[in-house]
């Protein structure tokens, strides 16, 4: 079995973490730039953050043999933080580089004007770079913000087919799969989504353009849920092949839209000494 990890935060997991993924099947992960728990006080810790997502972070996978891409973007809780706007500026660096294969994530957390503006304006660079987008719709008032976001999306210049629509649930999949855009669903332990919903929404609405992730992060969250997804999807029925699309194959059609998806890991480079990483440059 192989897994195609969509949306998951590796930078803050373990290396057991990712030893643990590999030996689950997961060979690919795409880490969407988000908030870190904390407020950034400048754009330049952004700046900071997207270098690790570009270089260490596809290091430490790769010695785990995963291959790890990422998405960068401005993300919407700090899109409401005027320090943090500047960062707006130096995207278009940023989405430049071969590691990068969306923007995101973007979309809504609270639902406020400078959150219209941010999405509408990254949408755009979206498009300007050839780029797909992950949209990161809200935790609250869930359907509002699904309504909000395609609004949005429809007035931009990125058509639906290259927007995937994220932490869908039950309330918002039909809304979303009639825009034509692509659908995610974030697989938690406690909130959002479980495997069996997931796999009752499945039942429901078919596998074409699902993606399914484990979002996992700083809180109560598991990056082996992919693994636990396909595995229910086999106990309920589904095929091998039908694991395989919605776990491999439609994210790497997702992705695959920004010309720049590399599903072979990196070579690890020598160890000085044993160490498990390097250090200062080597």
């Amino acid at each position: 079995m192989r897994i195609f990890d969509p949306h998951i935060h590796m930078t803050s997991r373990t290396t057991d973490d990712y030893r643990a993924m590999y030996a689950a099947g997961v060979r690919a992960v795409v880490e969407p730039s988000f908030w870190l728990g904390q407020p950034r006080t400048s754009p330049e810790s952004f700046l900071d953050y997207f270098d690790a997502l570009l270089g260490f972070e596809p290091f430490r996978a790769a010695q785990y043999g995963i291959a790890h891409h990422c998405t960068i973007a401005l993300n919407p809780k700090e899109a409401n933080d005027p320090r943090c706007l500047p960062v707006l500026e130096e995207l278009p660096r940023y989405l430049l580089k071969d590691g990068v294969v969306a923007v995101g994530e973007i979309g809504y957390d609270s639902m406020t004007p400078a959150e219209d503006t941010a999405l509408a304006a990254q949408l755009e660079l979206a498009a300007e770079h050839g780029l797909p987008a992950l949209v990161h719709t809200p935790h609250r008032d869930k359907l509002a913000g699904l309504r909000r976001t395609l609004d949005v999306v429809a007035e931009s210049q990125l058509p639906a087919g290259r927007v995937l629509l994220d932490h869908l649930n039950e309330t918002t999949v039909k809304e979303a799969k009639d825009s034509g855009a692509w659908l995610g669903f974030s697989v938690y332990p406690d909130t959002k989504m479980d495997e069996h919903r997931m796999v009752a929404v499945l039942k429901e609405y078919g596998l074409d353009r699902v993606l399914v992730n484990s979002a996992a992060d700083w809180g109560n969250s598991d990056p082996l849920k992919t693994r636990q997804v396909a595995d229910a999807m086999l106990a309920a029925g589904f095929g091998e092949d039908d694991v395989d699309q919605v776990l491999w194959r439609n994210p790497v059609a997702f992705y695959g839209l920004s010309g720049r998806l590399v599903l072979e890991p990196a070579k690890p480079a020598a160890l000085h000494e044993g160490n498990s990483l390097l250090r200062g440059g080597e």
